[in-house]
């Protein structure tokens, strides 16, 4: 009876220190010398919070080798750490943990060429691993993994741009899938600041601002305002004969001045990110030019009794519709190619359907109309 008492003990503790072991989240004070190898369970690692569950741990030794160990509360998928030159994604470099579908720990260094999957290479970058020093190790403790790896930095480079991103996807044959969150920071590993000093984390939000920025404009601008401009044009005289023209012309003038500065936010986004996208570029132009066509018409536009009115009417409607079209095309192809979230598709996704159920509502109450009163409705 003793004996069937004490190994149920036994076997108690060790089921609540599995237990404990598997619920323990990481924080600064957390010991690693129990699970990760040397020299990366040094208690003289700094520790700093980045994001979200993300923890950086960093020693910077005199011969400017870098001891970097990230934790990230993990459950599938990957974990990565980038380095980049300008804080951006295409071109940099990065370490990326994984536990694949056999239970094996996996760490690599991958180059980001471009935005697809089939641009992010395995076991290319720049990053310089340290020679003769620990190999790099992924270890998955408790709820968490821990990237640990070493590099050797120039004598000059001890701030960098980091790049933190997380996928819920396991990769395949070395296939990374598309991040589900990323941030990028600018980070100083000089210093080993002290508990309860100011963080050496500055978020890099240029330019990414600048991206969203960019985004918000042109869907206010084209998406938004423009239609809505159109809207009043075709479907208001009934309700304000004498006003509709000039509201017209005031929400059109607001729509293109928006889209305008969304024009030259993406001017100066493509200027800093030298990035490859000539669909959406060349969409954008075609798209600004023909919203100058109309411009310029809105200043020769000739008096109702003028012989060329109905060839004006006919240019103006319909070159205004092609621009209106190609700008939601593009509105789309821009969410797109910047990797915009959910958020951004779900929202546009919403504008653009209510634009259309109020155009086709109003469009079926106006033939209808024109239908009692034996008119023929002129041509959309």
């Amino acid at each position: 009876m003793a004996t069937a008492t004490a190994t149920l003990l036994v076997l108690l503790t060790v089921s609540a220190s599995v237990s404990a072991a598997r619920g323990q989240t990481d924080g600064c004070g957390f010991d690693l010398s129990t699970f990760l190898p040397s020299p990366f369970n040094s208690t003289g690692l700094s520790c700093r919070p980045i994001w979200n569950n993300f923890i950086l741990r960093y020693a910077l030794d005199q011969d400017n080798i870098l001891s970097i160990v990230l934790s990230a509360v993990y459950t599938s998928g990957w974990v990565g750490m980038g380095f980049s030159e300008d804080g951006m994604m295409i071109g940099s470099s990065a370490m990326v943990g994984w536990i694949g579908s056999d239970g094996r720990a996996h760490i690599k260094q991958f180059y980001l060429q471009g935005q697809s999957t089939s641009q992010v290479l395995a076991n290319k970058g720049q990053l310089q691993l340290a020679s003769n020093k620990a190999a790099p190790a992924v270890v998955l403790y408790g709820a968490n993994m821990y990237l640990a790896f070493q590099l050797q930095l120039p004598s000059a480079a001890t701030r960098q741009n980091l790049l933190f991103a997380f996928a819920t996807a396991t990769p395949a044959n070395y296939r990374l899938s598309e991040h589900d969150d990323r941030i990028s920071v600018s980070f100083d590993f000089s210093g080993a600041p002290s508990a309860g000093s100011p963080s050496s984390v500055t978020p890099s939000s240029y330019p990414y601002d600048l991206k969203r920025n960019h985004g918000a404009l042109n869907i206010l601008g084209w998406g938004v305002l423009l239609p809505l401009g159109a809207i009043i044009a075709r479907y208001s005289k009934q309700w304000y004969p004498r006003w509709w023209y000039y509201l017209h012309v005031v929400v059109q003038f607001a729509g293109f001045m928006f889209g305008l500065a969304g024009v030259v936010a993406g001017v100066a986004l493509c200027s800093r990110l030298h990035a490859n996208v000539p669909a959406h570029r060349g969409l954008g132009i075609l798209v600004f030019v023909l919203s100058i066509l109309q411009v310029i018409a809105f200043f020769v536009r000739p008096e109702k009794d003028s012989k060329i009115r109905r060839y004006w009417n006919w240019y103006h409607h319909w070159v205004g519709r092609l621009a209106l079209f190609l700008a939601a095309v593009n509105i789309v192809l821009g969410i797109h190619v910047g990797g915009a979230g959910p958020s951004w598709k779900v929202g546009y996704g919403v504008v653009l359907a209510s634009i259309l159920i109020a155009t086709t509502v109003l469009e079926v109450m106006s033939w209808a109309r024109w239908a009692k009163k034996s008119v023929v409705p002129p041509a959309f």
